[in-house]
């Protein structure tokens, strides 16, 4: 063995072993960002509801209810294909301004189901999502081709969602549409967690380029677990 093997041998394990240190410091930022995502959306959400005055102006104002929903998507949007341009800190930022955000939106759920129930569903949320997760971050099968499908079924999803609200209109078939929901948000908890694993197992360190993937993938997961709970609460939730 020359010299430029050995140096190519020692490049290799000196990589592995810095890969090996960054993996779980970027794993666990990924879990502590989505629950800070999720603290600041339940907390937002809560808040809301529980100011009277706050929930009229949302709800008899059509303008700021579009302009919500406008902020939502050019704000993933905005975080996921600008994430090389911006800077760490302004991507947290807006991705707590997201889910703050998306606790307004959520805000109706207060009014609409029962505090227990919300909470029921809540936990049975986490637990299902844990599962997957686990599912997807150990499994030595490649999800890959399942994940294509299951992003052609979200598409599906979201056509069927649009055409039963404006036109359908259909208590029934929004309930058959929820249980397609949770199917479809188990698989990509369970999908993104290894994909975010192949990622980050792929990073040299824990430095800014590798912590923007973590908050990526962040993002995305929060989102499983969001869609997961709506679904899931439109199914088991009790009303008012």
């Amino acid at each position: 063995m020359n010299y430029n093997e050995l140096n190519f041998d020692a490049m290799t394990r000196e990589r592995e072993l810095s890969m090996s240190a960054a993996f779980p410091v970027l794993m666990r930022k990924v879990y502590v960002w989505m629950t800070l995502a999720l603290v600041i959306t339940g907390i937002t959400a809560y808040g809301v509801a529980s100011s009277p005055g706050v929930i009229s102006a949302l709800y008899s104002n059509q303008a700021i209810m579009w302009g919500l929903i406008i902020a939502e998507f050019a704000l993933v949007i905005g975080i996921s294909a600008a994430i090389n341009r911006l800077s760490l800190a302004t991507a947290t930022m807006l991705f707590i301004l997201y889910s703050a955000i998306n606790g307004v939106m959520l805000s109706s759920v207060f009014l609409i189901y029962t505090a227990s129930s919300i909470a029921s569903v809540f936990f049975i949320t986490a637990g299902t999502f844990a599962v997957m997760a686990f599912i997807g971050y150990t499994t030595k099968t490649d999800l890959t081709s399942m994940g294509k499908i299951i992003m052609m079924a979200l598409i599906g999803l979201i056509i069927a969602s649009l055409v039963n609200v404006f036109f359908v209109k259909s208590s029934g078939f929004d309930l058959i549409i929820s249980y397609v929901g949770v199917l479809i948000f188990v698989g990509l908890t369970a999908y993104d967690s290894q994909k975010i694993k192949q990622m980050l197992l792929e990073a040299p360190d824990a430095g800014e380029g590798a912590q923007k993937v973590a908050l990526l993938g962040a993002l995305s997961l929060y989102l499983d677990f969001i869609n997961l709970f709506i679904y899931l609460l439109r199914i088991l939730g009790k009303r008012e």
